[in-house]
């Protein structure tokens, strides 16, 4: 299940139903672009049906990011790290996206809750986490919005990476980034917050930035607006180190995760592969 991220307002509150071929069961995530639905098949099968909403129809950006994303989703190949991809199209003008059913809490709110699936888990998760990114840069793309919220968890802690609407082709040399900038300011790299070239190291950097959370609870890099956290990158004096705030991590797990964080981005791991034999050693796995 892709449990809640955002409630539905009062005045958007959509009810279970027919959809084409499918019946939407239950509204199980709404966010800014889309509804998730538990939906069945006629032979009952279940899906988890994405569903763009209503009023976003004649949004131009909206409809594009959604194709583009459903688009990557289907190119990428199986993985099981990543959302499984079954179809997509529009049925009756609106655009949907159908995909693997999974019985799962994604990442942020697991953590916010010390669920014991991650205090038992999370050397596992880790490395899943790395090996769904990894596979999806193997296949040619970046995520450009890599964060917790996006990394889905189940009760046998199987991780499963979600939501490719901002996802691109990696480019041959670093390209401008778009000026609307879209993403979550709290995991974008520097070069992101600055507008500059970029390339699939910002994957990196927001590795580094979930892990960082995941083991402390704690964002490396607080602040409420995209100017105080791209201050707080590029000025590490008050920077904690995630050992600071637990004492138990490995230090060969801190130096990786530190690594990610690097300001420059020819400073982090040339590819995630590398990254994820360091981690493999620090997790003694």
């Amino acid at each position: 299940m892709f449990t809640s991220l955002k409630k539905p307002s009062a005045d958007h509150t959509p009810t279970p139903g027919p959809f084409g071929r499918f019946y939407l069961q239950e509204l199980i995530n709404s966010g800014g672009m889309a509804d998730i639905w538990l939906a069945t098949d006629e032979r009952h099968k279940p899906y988890a049906l994405r569903r763009m909403h209503e009023r976003l129809r004649f949004s131009f950006m909206a409809r594009r990011r959604f194709v583009r994303g459903a688009e990557i989703l289907s190119r990428i190949g199986d993985h099981e790290n990543i959302v499984g991809y079954v179809e997509h199209g529009k049925i009756k003008g609106q655009l949907y996206l159908l995909m693997d059913y999974v019985e799962a809490s994604n990442l942020k709110e697991l953590y916010s809750q010390h669920d014991p699936v991650l205090l038992e888990n999370v050397a596992q998760i880790l490395l899943d986490m790395a090996a769904g990114l990894e596979h999806m840069h193997d296949n040619g793309y970046m995520h450009l919005d890599y964060k917790p919220e996006n990394v889905l968890v189940t009760r046998n802690a199987k991780v499963r990476l979600v939501d490719f609407d901002l996802a691109e082709p990696i480019p041959e040399k670093p390209r401008k980034a778009t000026k609307k900038n879209p993403g979550t300011p709290a995991y974008m790299a520097p070069e992101q917050l600055r507008g500059e070239p970029i390339s699939h190291p910002v994957d990196m950097f927001a590795y580094g930035v979930a892990a960082y959370e995941l083991l402390t609870n704690q964002k490396p890099f607080p602040g409420d607006t995209p100017g105080e956290i791209l201050a707080k990158q590029l000025d590490r004096s008050g920077f904690v180190t995630p050992r600071q705030y637990n004492a138990d991590m490995p230090l060969a797990l801190e130096k990786v995760i530190l690594r990610c964080l690097e300001r420059d981005p020819s400073r982090r791991y040339p590819f995630i592969g590398m990254m994820f034999r360091e981690l493999q050693a620090a997790l003694y796995v």
